[in-house]
């Protein structure tokens, strides 16, 4: 089983435009660390980890590492890595 619902998540918000976001994309996320802070991926990007606490957004759920769920507070569109660069994305992205 993943995940865990405690104290500490219910105290983090989401942006209804992050709801909308992952709505639209009909996939859970994962709130992980990388070198520029906290950012926001699709469980296929970055799966869930047994030790991830868990958010309902919307139709969905938010994986929050446990590493960054104690510094959270909200959740929000700048969290969410985007690409322009079609070298990078490839053009099935474009």
């Amino acid at each position: 089983m993943y995940g865990k619902d405690t104290a500490c998540t219910s105290e983090i918000a989401i942006g209804p435009d992050v709801i909308e976001y992952i709505n639209k994309r009909d996939c859970d996320f994962r709130i992980c660390t990388s070198c520029g802070g906290p950012i926001l991926l699709p469980v296929r990007v970055k799966p869930p980890k047994k030790t991830d606490l868990l958010l309902r957004a919307g139709n969905h759920m938010i994986y929050v590492s446990v590493h960054q769920a104690r510094f959270l507070h909200n959740i929000r569109m700048d969290m969410i890595p985007f690409f322009d660069d079609e070298d990078v994305m490839g053009p099935e992205y474009g």
